[in-house]
């Protein structure tokens, strides 16, 4: 009966420890938990430029891996550029903004 008992409880820490190891994450993957974080930052970001008078939200492609914000698109000024690192770097769970927008130059 012991044995049996034993065997329940060793199958159950093996189960639950398989569950908690299939939600951590790695260098290359998100936990559940960043996952749902970075959706909450990456849409707050979002919010926030396109709140702005400056930045346009439309232009702005905002990517988040781990805090991380990832800036992409085309601006129109130098002004809205930096504007919107400094939104993006703002928001809470921020960790780093890699502002990648380029100016777009004006066409004669």
């Amino acid at each position: 009966m012991k044995d049996i008992r034993r065997i329940v409880i060793v199958a159950a820490v093996l189960v639950l420890a398989g569950y908690l190891l299939a939600c951590s994450g790695s260098n290359l993957r998100r936990s559940t938990g960043e996952y749902v974080d970075d959706k909450m930052i990456g849409a707050t970001v979002k919010t926030d430029l396109a709140a702005d008078p400056i930045t346009k939200a439309t232009q702005i492609e905002v990517e988040v891996f781990k805090g991380v914000v990832q800036l992409s698109g085309f601006v129109d000024s130098k002004e809205a550029q930096t504007r919107a690192g400094d939104i993006a770097r703002k928001v809470k769970g921020v960790v780093d903004v890699k502002n990648n927008t380029l100016l777009r130059t004006q066409q004669p």
